[in-house]
């Protein structure tokens, strides 16, 4: 059974070129679309949508999509992104919170970890240990998953 993969990362993105990201995916999340893993990736903007498409473009992995309210919900990019996508993606999990804020964030965060074998984080290299990107690295080790963290 192909290993199931949650990403996580910063929606701060623009310090860096694309060309950079691609290679960093190609790099760390290469190897485990080799095998085709099933990738668990939230609907946001940022490293959520940028290795959407990096996944959609260079992998046959199933890709699942989660977001915490509707998908109509996300900023536009994450929406572009997931339209662009369409075809590609096996799965679109809406949890329809009822506000759209930090706890359903965590939310989310954590139902993807929950259904995942290993996190892979992106966390920008300031970020501070509160952010959305680290709570869900540090859920994924209370659950004694592995982690791979890459710095952005």
């Amino acid at each position: 059974m192909p290993l199931a993969v949650t990403i996580t990362g910063t929606r701060s993105t623009g310090h860096r070129e694309m060309s950079w990201y691609a290679q960093l995916f190609a790099s760390y999340l290469g190897p485990f679309a080799e095998d085709q893993a099933h990738f668990h990736v939230g609907g946001a903007k940022g490293i959520d949508s940028l290795t959407l498409l990096w996944i959609a473009g260079n992998a046959k992995s199933k890709i699942t999509i989660v977001v915490p309210g509707t998908v109509a919900q996300q900023p536009a990019e994450a929406r572009q992104a997931i339209s662009q996508c369409r075809s590609r993606i096996a799965e679109v999990v809406e949890l329809r919170a009822e506000e759209v804020r930090t706890p359903a964030y965590h939310a989310r965060n954590r139902w993807m970890v929950d259904r995942s074998d290993m996190v892979i984080g992106f966390p920008k290299e300031d970020a501070p240990e509160t952010s959305g990107t680290w709570q869900t690295l540090n859920y994924g080790t209370e659950r004694g998953k592995p982690r791979l963290i890459v710095p952005v």
